[in-house]
């Protein structure tokens, strides 16, 4: 037993020099407007200081194991929906949408069939917010 305190004691003496240096994450949130589910993702149009913007996520993101985006579903507030896109390093990281459960909400809004949506989905990993 006695060996076993003085192992621990010593493990944890020595864990800090193995730990890794924390990143320098953070995030932005923005208000959304409306959400407009397509067969390519989500249409999200946001609130930026100058107006409605809109944006693209792709499907993609939210299906892989360590995908890009995440999307949670929370009971409708007077808050969401809401936007939060994650930086590591100055660099996108993850993009986190908050959104009512039910596809009936003013928020949920729906694609005419036929229109092309590939304009708000550029190529690649890239995500820019703009304000």
């Amino acid at each position: 037993m006695k060996k076993l305190i003085i192992v621990l004691f010593f493990l944890a003496l020595i864990s800090p020099i193995f730990a890794e240096e924390s990143p320098n994450m953070y995030y932005v949130n923005v208000s959304v407007e409306k959400i407009f589910p397509s067969s390519q993702g989500y249409i999200v149009q946001y609130r930026g200081q100058t107006g409605i913007r809109t944006i693209g996520i792709p499907n993609v993101w939210f299906s892989e194991a360590a995908g890009k985006g995440d999307l949670v579903r929370l009971p409708t507030a007077k808050d969401w929906p809401t936007m939060s896109v994650f930086y590591n390093n100055g660099e996108f990281s993850h993009v986190r949408l908050y959104v009512s459960p039910v596809k009936a909400h003013q928020t949920w809004g729906s694609v005419p069939q036929g229109t092309d949506v590939s304009r708000f989905f550029p190529d690649g990993d890239t995500f820019k917010l703009q304000f």
